[in-house]
């Protein structure tokens, strides 16, 4: 009886072969060759930002115009020598003229927004609105920025574990930090400063830096910022790491379940590469969005935090425009939140179509 030869598979199939319990996760891509960019995806999204940048856009110029008063009555009551005509030349600077039509103002106001010029600011002495934003900005940035990176990491990576080793003691962890989430950020923050600063010395009670100090970059300024900005951003990140904890164990625990984490194990992967090729990288995506849209409200600064610390940023500086009605003030941090905000969900959209290979369904 003559042998029957074995029947190999096509050579299409031989070339496509993969290992399964990569190809059902969203750590990597089942076929290397079929990955592609999700035009259609992004495209999609970037057109719906575009029009929900127009839509922000229109209602930053019409919402403090439906306010009551003006910043030139608001800066007429505080400077009472000024006369009529220098008052309605600033009105006329300020685009807040009543002869033209609302429409008129609307379409200058996209002019001088498409050329870069957001106004100028009563508040600080007719300074260009774009100098005086950025100015508070990068101080923004520096520290709320910092510090919510900072929560991030540490709470993801902190819940990674803790749910890895779930019904350990680690789980204490969780209630504690949660326990520092619950409290008035006023409060831990009052509360740091009469701990910390008031009753040990420490650290300073607020500002960005010292008194008589020259902003430069010089070792002397660096470390003095440093040591102003470390009790409010230890406060940032006390009062953030519950959640960031929080939320990756429960999906953590959600992924656990999952099969091809239960293959993993079964095939005798080490425990570390479970851990973190396949649990905590498919757990982390939800937590992407969350943190967009953290990364989107650094620019909005912590106002209350700002003005806890009297720190110098854009929270504590729309705080101080809204009650003087600095209006082109206003708009300016209004428009430098909303892009901002928009830029971050933006980059989380793109980061979901490459992390998570479903997402590029989307385009088929």
């Amino acid at each position: 009886m003559s042998a029957v030869a074995p029947q190999l598979p096509p050579a299409e199939t031989r070339t496509a072969n993969f290992d399964a319990i990569e190809a059902g996760t969203t750590a990597t891509s089942a076929v290397k060759g079929r990955s592609r960019i999700p035009w259609r995806f992004l495209g999609g999204r970037a057109v719906f930002y575009l029009f929900t940048l127009w839509a922000a856009i229109t209602i930053n110029f019409f919402l403090p115009r439906l306010m009551k008063g003006d910043a030139v009555d608001a800066y007429l009551a505080r400077n009472r020598n000024v006369s009529p005509e220098a008052a309605e030349a600033l009105r006329a600077l300020l685009g807040l003229d009543t002869d033209a039509s609302l429409w008129q103002q609307y379409l200058d106001y996209w002019a001088l927004l498409l050329r870069g010029d957001l106004g100028i600011s009563l508040l600080h002495g007719m300074r260009p609105v774009t100098e005086v934003v950025g100015q508070s900005l990068i101080w923004t940035v520096g520290l709320v920025g910092v510090a919510t990176f900072a929560a991030f990491a540490i709470g993801t990576i902190g819940g990674a574990i803790v749910g890895w080793r779930r019904g350990s003691r680690l789980d204490a962890l969780v209630p504690i930090t949660t326990f520092f989430s619950t409290i008035p950020y006023f409060w831990l923050g009052l509360l740091a400063i009469s701990v910390f600063s008031v009753t040990l010395g420490w650290f300073p009670i607020g500002k960005a830096y010292g008194v008589g100090v020259r902003p430069e970059w010089s070792a002397e300024f660096i470390g003095d910022v440093i040591h102003h900005g470390f009790l409010p951003a230890a406060t940032i990140i006390l009062a953030s790491l519950g959640g960031w904890m929080l939320g990756m164990r429960n999906m953590m625990l959600t992924v656990l379940d999952e099969d091809y984490v239960t293959v993993a194990q079964a095939k005798g992967m080490p425990n570390r590469r479970v851990l973190w090729r396949y649990a905590a990288r498919n757990a982390v995506l939800p937590q992407i969005q969350s943190f967009a849209l953290a990364l989107g409200f650094i620019v909005g600064g912590t106002i209350v935090m700002e003005v806890v610390f009297s720190y110098p940023g854009v929270g504590k500086l729309l705080l101080d425009a809204t009650n003087a009605k600095d209006f082109a003030l206003m708009q300016g941090v209004f428009l430098v939140i909303t892009i901002s905000v928009l830029v971050a969900n933006l980059l989380a959209d793109i980061a979901y179509a490459f992390l998570d290979p479903r997402t590029r369904q989307t385009e088929a």
